[in-house]
């Protein structure tokens, strides 16, 4: 069993509202971009398993923090998406590749 996990920024006070006395500590850069990367397939298996609005919000929050850890903004993340729609199309279409004949 993992020893701990990223957590969002107010699980400290709310664990202490409950009475509780969280055990926290602040990770380097290195330790945060790999707990980002983590929790991004953490986020993913949640929402695979139930599909739900909530956890596609957890998945969108994790990337925002991925884009500003790694020095980018959530706009240059959205800029990129934008353009690799116009070159590539998106997936509304529900095209399925079966290879090549």
């Amino acid at each position: 069993m993992r020893e701990g996990k990223l957590v969002r920024d107010n699980i400290p006070d709310i664990i202490r509202a409950d009475g509780k006395t969280p055990v926290t500590r602040i990770l380097d850069q290195e330790e945060y971009l790999n707990e980002l990367d983590r929790k991004l397939q953490e986020e993913v298996a949640e929402y695979q398993a139930d599909k739900s609005l909530e956890e596609l919000a957890d998945i969108l929050e994790v990337l925002s923090a991925i884009c500003k850890a790694r020095g980018y903004s959530r706009e240059d993340l959205l800029k990129v998406r934008d353009e690799k729609r116009r070159k590539r199309g998106g997936f509304e279409k529900r095209i399925y590749w079966s290879g090549n004949e």
